[in-house]
Formats: C-alpha cells, structure tokens, sequence
C-alpha cells in the first residue's frame, strides 16, 4: 500500500511525526507521498521527504487556495524543488470553485502554469478539483497528451465526471470519503467502474476520516495508518479480494510515482 495524498506538514501533526510514520509503517503502508500545497508547504513536504528517505517522497506545487499568492507564473521555486529526485509530482494543482479562496481567474491562471511546467519537467501532476469539473476538464485536455500522467487526487464526484476522468486517461484518487454514510454513497456505486490500472488510494490526512472505523479514534484527525481501513472499503465496494486490489494498486501506484519502495 502506498498513501499517495499525505499532509504530513499539517500543523496537527507536530507533536508526533516520528510516532505517525512508525504506526504508518506498522500497519503495513510501504511509502508516503507527501502533498505540497504551496510554495512554503512544499519545501517543507520535501525536508521532510528527506527525512525519511525511501519512505517519504513528495509534490512541489500549488493548492487552488494559495493561487492567489503566486506573483510569477514561471514559477520558479517550484522548479527548483521539482529538481529534487523525491519530488515525484507537480501539485497539488487544480481549481476549487467551491470555497474560491482564491479568484478564479486567477486559479485557472496557476492550474495552467503548473500543467505546463509538469509538461516541460515530464514530471506527473497531482489534481484537485472541487465543483469546478467543466473548468477543470477544459483546462486540462490541451496538455494530457503532453503529460506523462495525471491523477486526479480525492475524487468525490459523479458517475458522469469520473467517466469523463477516465476518458482523458487520468488516475484517480480515492480516500475515506467512500466510508461516509452521509457523503459517500454515490462514490461506493461507482467505485467498481475505475479499472484496477488507474486506481490509487489515500487518507488525505489529516483530514476525512473514516467515520466508520471502529473502534472509534478519540481524535478526529486522519492518519496514514488508517489507509488499510480504506483499501478494506474500496475492495468490498469493488468485490475484489483485499489483496490483490492492494496489489494491483500498489503497482500501479509506484509505476505512476516511479519509485520503488524500500
């Protein structure tokens, strides 16, 4: 199993890294991809990556939400991280119509720029998309023949936008939301349509907790320690035997990232 969506620099993990990725590794997780969000966030992903080398990689870019702080769209200091062999992505990038904490103009601008610099790189891109699928689509579609792959991280949308998702060749993320009683239950429906080549999956800690794990942690935050309780949802969504979606993801996994695990 690998955790393709950890925000391991989240402030709620201050406390206790060292203790976060010793249970990640318990419970059998075999890597960590760490998300970066923006320019700051993802030096951090990265200094972190390098702290536990073989283990811990990360993604240089920038989060619809920080588009606003962008000044130059060559964006350089991403290049520079995505120099780095453990940066294994560009993102995360995309456009959140939802909160809109940055103009949309202006995260259109930013999703662009970071989908030509992957491009130029031949680095893959890490996506977000929020109630945006139109925006986002046509925005994208130019450039994925000139990407060397492209996941589509926390999907939660529709039947319709996931068939459109996998037309245009991307892989997708899932997370936790498939445990949600409330949220979930479209995305347990059409989970089974995403081939076993194109799934990847994640906690996006530490946020979306399972709500169904039992027994029930004492603090809300999410983990990647968790992510066996997800590949154990996916797979029953999926009627697939747990081992072999779990290897069936975690090749496709590290040949997307090309990495390989220690």
């Amino acid at each position: 199993m690998i955790d393709i969506g950890v925000n391991l620099t989240n402030s709620r993990f201050d406390k206790d890294r060292d203790a976060v990725i010793d249970r990640a590794r318990a419970a059998g997780v075999q890597a960590l991809i760490l998300t970066g969000t923006s320019e700051q966030e993802s030096r951090e992903a990265l200094a972190m990556a390098h702290q536990w080398p073989g283990y811990c990689y990360s993604t240089a870019g920038v989060h619809p939400h920080d588009a606003k702080s962008v000044t130059d769209l060559t964006l350089p200091q991403i290049r520079d991280l995505a120099a780095d062999p453990a940066v294994v992505a560009i993102g995360e990038c995309g456009l959140d119509f939802n909160r809109d904490f940055s103009p949309r103009p202006q995260q259109e601008a930013v999703f662009e720029a970071q989908l030509a610099l992957a491009a130029e790189l031949q680095k893959p891109v890490f996506m977000h998309c929020r109630e945006a699928h139109d925006r986002f689509m046509a925005i994208l579609k130019p450039w994925r023949d000139k990407l060397p792959a492209a996941v589509l991280h926390c999907f939660t949308g529709t039947e319709q936008e996931l068939r459109d998702c996998l037309a245009l060749d991307l892989h997708i993320g899932i997370t936790g939301w498939v445990c949600d009683e409330r949220r979930g239950t479209e995305l347990r429906d059409i989970v089974h349509l995403i081939p076993d080549q194109r799934l990847m999956l994640e906690t996006d800690c530490p946020y979306l907790l399972p709500r169904d794990l039992r027994p029930k942690p004492k603090s809300s935050r999410n983990e990647p320690a968790y992510l066996p309780h997800i590949v154990s949802a996916v797979a029953a969504c999926r009627q697939q035997p747990v081992d072999a979606l779990s290897a069936a993801v975690f090749s496709a996994t590290r040949a997307f990232f090309q990495i390989e695990p220690a």
